[in-house]
């Protein structure tokens, strides 16, 4: 049986009202372009003014905001891989992006939260391959977190998310 709650959905993550999004930032946290600087154009400046108090992320991990003037009540800051080939660690950093986001959304109590494509903007990681990556780390952690009661993964693009739903279809035997 498929677990219905990871979904994936076409739309801008800046409009969900769900506990918390996943912004795709850079290490200095401090906005950007593609989902980063439209996060932080919806959210105001109070977003900023609060991430200049965390001292930047490496990739792979995560941190967490307030919301502001977003409908979600908090932000998780997670930065992931610049794609370098494939050879320099970009699997496995991609895939703690989602895991240690979703620990930060444990340990705050979110149950409802949703994910951009991570480094697949300007770090160039490859759709196909990031898509099955994030699929493959969530479903893993649906297995065994029951707090989690909904988990988006929202694309921007058409052309994501029909990656995404052939990712889907790929890495979920239950599909």
């Amino acid at each position: 049986m498929q677990d219905m709650r990871l979904q994936i959905i076409e739309g801008d993550i800046t409009t969900l009202a769900v506990d918390a999004i996943v912004n795709a930032a850079n290490s200095s946290l401090l906005g950007g372009g593609g989902v980063d600087g439209a996060i932080h154009k919806a959210a105001g400046p109070g977003l900023l003014a609060e991430t200049r108090t965390l001292g930047g992320c490496p990739p792979g991990e995560a941190r967490i905001t307030g919301g502001y003037n977003l409908p979600a009540r908090y932000v998780i800051h997670t930065v992931g891989p610049i794609w370098r080939g494939g050879g320099q660690g970009e699997v496995e950093t991609l895939a703690r992006c989602y895991r240690n986001s979703l620990t930060l959304a444990t340990e705050h109590g979110i149950r409802t939260i949703a994910f951009p494509s991570i480094s697949t903007g300007v770090y160039g990681f490859p759709i196909r391959r990031a898509s099955r990556i994030a699929l493959r780390t969530l479903l893993g952690i649906l297995d065994y977190n029951p707090t989690l009661e909904r988990v988006l993964c929202v694309c921007y693009s058409r052309s994501d998310y029909d990656e995404y739903l052939a990712a889907r279809a790929a890495v979920d035997p239950r599909v």
